[in-house]
């Protein structure tokens, strides 16, 4: 490991040694805070599956039921009714605080039904009743998947960071300030030895 290039002086040696301190201390922290946030990504990873898999299989359900009313139904009509909306969200978003990194939190404040389909019974088939009425039940989850995967990408991206931080103190900063004390140790020594030397050269001469 290369060290620093400083003056190994005595005052060099302490600043070193307290920015050796402090790079322990902060390699420290870093690791603990990893470890945590690993944990909570960890749980937040589980929910989030569960959430997918309810998801995803309620909604392959509903999309069989759509693909049924459309074969049965002119592509327009079909079309027409599907665009039409049967329920609406109104939702708070906000942030919160998971070890520093501020994730969104967004909670649904009212969810709002037409009164009735948003088409005329004559138009369509009965097998779009049942797909349209799940996918209006749906979207409540689908907003909480949206909030928890996005939760997990952040929180996946902020573990890399603070793995590169926790590493280049561990592999790169503590190791080349031990080294460059370790150095300046020994110059010292050595300035001391020859001082001596010289000292007691001096006094055999007198």
């Amino acid at each position: 490991m290369a060290r620093l290039n400083v003056n190994p002086t005595r005052m060099e040696l302490k600043k070193l040694k307290g920015r050796l301190a402090t790079a322990v201390r902060g390699h420290k922290l870093l690791k603990d805070k990893s470890d945590e946030m690993i944990r909570r990504f960890t749980i937040l990873l589980r929910e989030t599956k569960s959430l997918r898999e309810g998801v995803e299989a309620a909604l392959s359900s509903v999309l069989k039921q759509f693909a049924l009313a459309r074969a049965l139904t002119p592509a327009f009509e079909a079309e027409t009714a599907f665009a039409m909306p049967s329920v609406a969200l109104n939702a708070e978003c906000e942030t919160e605080s998971v070890m520093g990194v501020d994730v969104p939190r967004i909670t649904v404040v009212r969810q709002e039904k037409a009164k009735g389909l948003p088409y005329a019974y004559s138009e369509i088939t009965g097998e779009a009743d049942y797909s349209v009425q799940k996918a209006a039940e749906l979207l409540p989850q689908m907003v909480k998947l949206a909030q928890t995967e996005k939760a997990v990408r952040m929180l996946a991206e902020e573990i890399e960071r603070n793995k590169r931080r926790v590493n280049a103190l561990e592999y790169v900063m503590i190791p080349q300030l031990e080294e460059t004390i370790k150095y300046i140790k020994d110059k010292l020594d050595e300035n001391e030895r020859a001082a001596v030397v010289r000292l007691m050269k001096v006094k055999s001469k007198s």
